[in-house]
C-alpha cells in the first residue's frame, strides 16, 4: 500500500532527492514543504512526514513536527544536521536521523516509520536515534 509522504526541507537539492527516493519506493511524495505555513497547509495529506529543524523561516521543524504528531496523526521522523537541537525529541514523534543521510538512509527511515504507523515489528535502521518514550520493543 503507497502512503504519503509530506518532505519539510529547505534545501531544494536535498528535497528532490528524498522526493526521488520515497518515489521509487512506491510511495506518494504529497510535497516538498520548506518553512511551517506551507507544511501546515500540507498536513491533512500526509500519512507520514520528514522534517528539518531548520527551514526557511528558521527553527520551526520541531513545532512542525510537534503540530503534524500531536494535531494531525502524522508519524513523525526528523531529518536534520542538527539532531542535538532535538535534546530528548518531540512527544508523539518517532526519532531522528542525522543528515546527511543517504538514499538508503532514507529508504530504511521511511520503512520504519511505516512500520511504527501500522504498528508492526521493525528493525530499527542503525542512524535512527528513537526518543526515549518511544517503544523500545520495536528496537
Amino acid at each position: 500500500m503507497p502512503y504519503r509522504v509530506l518532505i519539510i526541507e529547505d534545501e531544494i537539492i536535498a528535497a528532490t532527492e528524498m522526493e526521488y527516493v520515497v518515489a521509487e519506493m512506491g510511495h506518494d511524495p504529497v510535497g516538498i514543504a520548506a518553512d511551517q505555513k506551507s507544511a501546515l497547509a500540507l498536513a491533512q495529506r500526509a500519512d507520514i512526514a520528514l522534517v528539518d529543524l531548520n527551514l526557511r523561516d528558521g527553527p520551526t521543524g520541531i513545532g512542525i513536527g510537534r503540530i503534524l504528531a500531536q494535531t494531525h496523526g502524522v508519524t513523525v521522523l526528523f531529518l536534520t544536521a542538527n539532531p542535538t537541537q532535538l535534546g530528548d525529541g518531540v512527544p508523539g514523534t518517532i526519532g531522528v536521523m542525522p543528515k546527511p543521510a543517504t538514499d538508503r538512509d532514507i529508504r530504511e527511515a521511511v520503512d520504519f516509520a511505516i512500520a511504527r504507523r501500522v504498528a508492526a515489528e521493525a528493525k530499527r535502521p542503525s542512524r535512527l536515534k528513537l526518543f526515549s518514550w518511544d517503544d523500545a520493543s520495536l528496537v
